[in-house]
């Protein structure tokens, strides 16, 4: 069995060498329809696991999360249609899951990713007043645009 973990504070559109980032079409396409799918889950969690009332996110960050899943499911025998994902949140020292994503439900899956989402704790929130927190929808919780991401395969290869 063998994990990767990675840790990442993301920068749009560059690649690991600097260079600018640019995908084929099929590339692209997957990483669209993984960012949204992100951003649905993230969604559906917002008043389910995290109770609040609005979830701010960097800009851009789900589509870095979708790069990145990508290229960790490149290698991969069944590339992303073998993958599940559990997208995890901490909080200082509360940790808890928001969502599992199965790419492809048809597909026994083949390795595992577990995101890991952190909360922002140098936002602008954290300087208002109490009595203004509470005046606001329920709450906003501000995701930072650093997360892990670690890959756990299920199967051996004759390679390990």
């Amino acid at each position: 069995m063998e994990i990767i973990t990675l840790t990442n504070q993301f920068n749009n559109n560059v690649g690991e060498n600097g260079a600018p980032f640019v995908a084929d079409s099929s590339e692209a396409l997957a990483v669209e329809a993984l960012s949204k799918r992100f951003a649905e889950e993230l969604k559906k969690a917002k008043r389910a696991h995290l109770a609040c009332g609005e979830v701010l996110l960097p800009t851009d960050l789900t589509r870095a999360l979708a790069r990145d899943v990508y290229a960790l499911a490149e290698a991969e025998p069944c590339g992303l249609k073998g993958c599940t994902i559990y997208i995890n949140f901490e909080n200082g020292d509360d940790s808890r899951r928001l969502s599992v994503v199965n790419c492809d439900p048809s597909t026994p899956s083949t390795f595992e990713l577990y995101l890991t989402l952190k909360q922002n704790i140098n936002g602008w929130n954290n300087f208002l007043p109490q009595f203004l927190k509470k005046m606001t929808r329920g709450g906003t919780v501000m995701i930072s645009s650093e997360y892990d991401l670690q890959k756990k395969k299920l199967y051996r290869s004759y390679d390990d």
